[in-house]
């Protein structure tokens, strides 16, 4: 038995369940996970359909992206999941979808603005857009750009509060404390941007939340003195 199985069966479940979800169709999308422990993630193959992939196929790479253990391409995203690793060194997991809502927004290069109250239980900023890459980063080592497109987004930005982002022209990707998160978080980021279009369609010309009930809600969820759920 493989020395990461349980790191590779958990990608291999988190990756099973995008198309679960309704936010993968085809092979369109990944998931993966880091050990910090070993320095390695475990990724989704390139181009296998979800259907006949296997815990087995899953790649595990080091964190300059050389293959570890695995006999399959890992998924053609992995240098930009690895940046995300490397620069973001609290996240467990990161997801990339193409949801059609949420790369609706991305091909319009606009953030999502927050409209009501489901948005701030999850975020109190609009979900942020990058820039188009230029020619040159297009041209240039694709991936690893778009991973620093997304670092960029960051820069004023806490990547623990916010834990996702649409590349312009392309989709959305997410992260999390754990691939499990990360996946979560795809799915809510595909609601968001779903709510968001239907709300403008509705009411072009609604202004975003009110700052007060977007902290209410949003503290309520993830400030010190949270009190949704249970506690145990």
């Amino acid at each position: 038995m493989s020395r990461f199985q349980k790191l590779k069966e958990q990608v291999y479940h988190s990756n099973l369940e995008l198309p679960r979800q309704g936010v993968v169709k085809y092979t369109f999308g990944n998931a993966s996970a880091i050990d910090r422990n070993n320095d390695v993630i475990a990724i989704k193959p390139s181009g296998v359909s979800y259907d006949v992939l296997k815990p087995e196929d899953i790649v595990v790479l080091d964190l300059n992206g050389a293959i570890v253990e695995g006999t399959l391409n890992p998924s053609s995203d992995t240098k930009t999941h690895l940046e995300l690793y490397n620069h973001f060194p609290e996240i467990g997991g990161v997801v990339h979808t193409h949801s059609t809502y949420a790369v609706a927004w991305a091909q319009a290069a606009m953030p999502i603005p927050i409209l009501g109250t489901t948005h701030a239980d999850h975020c109190h900023v609009a979900i942020p857009c990058t820039e188009f890459m230029s020619k040159a980063m297009i041209e240039g080592d694709y991936e690893v750009e778009t991973g620093i497109q997304i670092i960029n987004a960051f820069k004023k930005l806490s990547y623990l509060e916010v834990e996702m982002v649409l590349i312009a022209g392309h989709g959305p990707f997410t992260w999390g404390k754990s691939p499990e998160k990360a996946v979560y978080n795809s799915v809510i980021l595909e609601e968001l941007a779903k709510m968001a279009f239907l709300t403008l369609q509705i009411n072009p010309k609604i202004s975003q939340l009110d700052k007060a009930l977007v902290n209410k809600h949003y503290q309520r969820k993830h400030g010190p003195n949270a009190y949704y759920g249970q506690n145990s």
